[in-house]
């Protein structure tokens, strides 16, 4: 028998009840946040972090749980005991994907640690599209949902040119200044009912990436850095030590996948789960017309940022899920699972060859899709070039740090020797064009 917890009503969503939401991605949340507003959840989400989060989620979870689990509990807990909050008005809300990930029972172990911390009147929200829960106060509808993935690819424009303008900018602060103009600009589009139909999307998307493309930038090129790991460990500055925060010290250019990538990920695994192992048909029609909603967003974003010529766009989905045909396999769809795999070929196709995988301890699936692919991935595409690093509550920032900078150390002598021996071709190219054929360069060319 399943155990009772407290559901949201309702009545606490008209009393104005507070719902407290972890952050991951700052941008992409930020307008997620404006869009439940808009349709009448008061969300707020959490930006506490520091010591006190780490301590109230080891305080309240046991240490051998995935990382993840013990930042977004330890952060829930931190927000709850700060004082800020009426605790007989405010409910947390958390996604649960649905899958074997243990991501689906972090709603669990809140709930102890809520218990444990004396709080277990809070109601919490499970956030999935799977049906694990229901709460009559909490409903995730069409035009909520097609509200949220315009968020998502709003978010996933702004991510990919602002990481491609911001470490060539001309005048420091520049790329920040205009993603801070374009948030203010989408959240009044959204109070006025605007910025949501797919002809809005585009026009504004194509005004984003003009936007960023007339910074003035230098012409240099710089080592170029591709991220991925577990979701929440990728994005979260929580999570991973504010990592893009460290990469802007290194004068690199890094780039992350888009979350739109994740989304189809979980909506593909739904038609592949039938494809493999039979299920409900109208299941599989409900999935693939989603499926094709959301991939029709990311043309839309593929385009957008195609038309610049300065910027290199993501890959379509259906690209990324074929670079590892042969590699792994689509039933290995735990946690991140081939997505992860398929991510760090897409990265390095599109020239991000220097890969962080950010692994947080106790994730087993990212482990195996992540580190346990790179001899494999080195076969499939010599030169790609991946440093796993580990986060963990033991880990030191500083080890962290200095592993980057050994693979930034050995990425920028690759750079350096690729430069020279462009430099030897060029010369040997210019020395056939401007003689008659009697030079060390012809007769090292003719042989």
């Amino acid at each position: 028998m399943a155990a009772k917890h407290v559901e949201f009503t309702k009545e606490m969503r008209e009393a104005g009840y507070t719902i407290l939401a972890p952050n991951m991605l700052d941008f992409h949340f930020s307008l997620m946040e404006k869009v439940f507003h808009l349709n009448g959840y008061n969300v707020e989400i959490l930006k506490n972090d520091g010591p006190g989060v780490m301590a109230e989620g080891l305080k309240y979870v046991h240490n051998d749980t995935c990382v993840p689990a013990l930042l977004v509990i330890g952060q829930f807990i931190d927000a709850l005991h700060s004082g800020k909050y009426d605790l007989n008005k405010v409910a947390l809300a958390i996604t649960q994907t649905g899958g074997g990930c243990r991501a689906s029972n972090y709603i669990f172990l809140l709930r102890k640690a809520l218990k444990k911390a004396g709080l277990d009147h809070i109601p919490v929200i499970s956030v999935n599209m799977s049906g694990l829960e229901k709460a009559s106060g909490f409903q995730l509808t069409i035009p909520l949902l097609r509200q949220v993935v315009s968020s998502m690819v709003y978010g996933d424009c702004i991510m990919h040119v602002s990481n491609q303008t911001r470490p060539y900018e001309l005048n420091r602060g520049e790329t920040d200044v205009l993603i801070e103009r374009w948030n203010n600009e989408l959240i009044d589009q959204f109070n006025r009912g605007g910025g949501l139909s797919q002809k809005e999307i585009r026009a504004n998307m194509d005004r984003i990436v003009a936007d960023f493309a007339a910074i003035p930038r230098s012409k240099e090129k710089k080592t170029r850095v591709g991220i991925v790991g577990e979701i929440y460990v990728k994005y979260s500055p929580l999570g991973n030590n504010r990592l893009e925060e460290f990469l802007r010290t290194q004068d690199c250019e890094y780039m992350l996948p888009g979350v739109m990538g994740f989304v189809l990920f979980k909506i593909d695994n739904r038609i592949e789960d039938i494809r493999l192992y039979g299920g409900n048909p109208f299941k599989k029609l409900l999935c693939t017309f989603l499926k094709k909603y959301v991939q029709k967003m990311e043309r839309m974003l593929i385009e957008s940022i195609s038309t610049c010529a300065d910027f290199v766009p993501p890959s379509a989905f259906e690209h990324t899920k074929s670079l590892v045909r042969d590699v792994i396999g689509y039933g290995c769809k735990m946690g991140e699972g081939w997505l992860l795999t398929a991510e760090m070929l897409e990265l390095a196709e599109n020239g991000y060859e220097n890969i962080i995988c950010a692994q947080p301890f106790g994730c087993l699936p990212n482990h195996i899709a992540g580190k346990g692919m790179i001899r494999r991935l080195t076969q499939v595409h010599p030169g790609i070039n991946i440093v796993p690093i580990d986060y963990d509550l033991s880990a030191t920032k500083v080890n962290q740090e200095n592993r980057i900078r050994l693979m930034l150390a050995v990425a920028n002598d690759a750079e350096q020797k690729r430069r020279q021996q462009e430099l030897l071709i060029a010369e040997d190219e210019a020395k056939l064009a401007s003689c008659a054929g009697d030079c060390d360069a012809c007769r090292k060319h003719a042989g």
